[in-house]
């Protein structure tokens, strides 16, 4: 392996959470090796062991980072702000900047126990957004919590879908597209008579 440039510290431990990301989420948590995420960043294994003390460890640095950026990127907004602009335009430009970590985060942790608790954390404030936007249509507490679930999950699945296989230069348009179908669902969800 060619010695790689030296890095400052906080630099590699991002370089190496990307590597890590994309790792995991081709091979899975239990199938992905410390040797792979060195591979992938093009660095001896013993980089990636001064910099995280277990393969846990990484994979817990991966999910959080991704959480952190998603809640900067939020910091300071009233929900009736997001609820405006969409959350999806809020969330896409940091899930295109992490997509693999993104994509972990919704997809895969929750079935991890030693990660359960990020993933319910981030499910934990998607609710909490989807619910403060959906209560101003929905009045009836068992449809709103239907709701808040179903187009919480929507909004986080239509992102990852997008990552999967969409063009990063349509990132705005398909948010716009998110955010229009759930106001189009929440419309209907709150006009059925009872």
């Amino acid at each position: 392996m060619a010695p790689t440039p030296r890095l400052p510290r906080e630099a590699r431990r991002a370089q190496l959470i990307d590597a890590a990301a994309s790792a995991f989420l081709g091979d899975g948590y239990d199938k992905t090796s410390m040797d792979q995420v060195a591979q992938a960043a093009g660095v001896s294994r013993l980089i990636v062991y001064r910099n995280f003390d277990s393969k846990e460890d990484l994979y817990r640095a991966v999910l959080r980072k991704v959480l952190r950026d998603l809640g900067a990127a939020f910091e300071g907004l009233s929900f009736e702000e997001v609820g405006t602009r969409g959350a999806a335009a809020v969330i896409m430009p940091v899930a295109r900047a992490h997509p693999a970590a993104f994509r972990l985060l919704w997809r895969d942790a929750w079935q991890q126990p030693p990660f359960a608790d990020i993933a319910a954390e981030f499910r934990g404030y998607v609710s909490l957004y989807a619910r403060a936007i959906l209560a101003r249509f929905i009045d009836d507490e068992v449809i709103l919590t239907w709701a808040t679930r179903t187009a919480g999950a929507h909004l986080v699945d239509a992102i990852c879908n997008w990552l999967d296989d969409g063009d990063p230069a349509r990132d705005a348009e398909v948010a716009d597209r998110i955010s229009v179908g759930l106001r189009a669902l929440a419309g209907a969800w709150s006009s059925i008579d009872r």
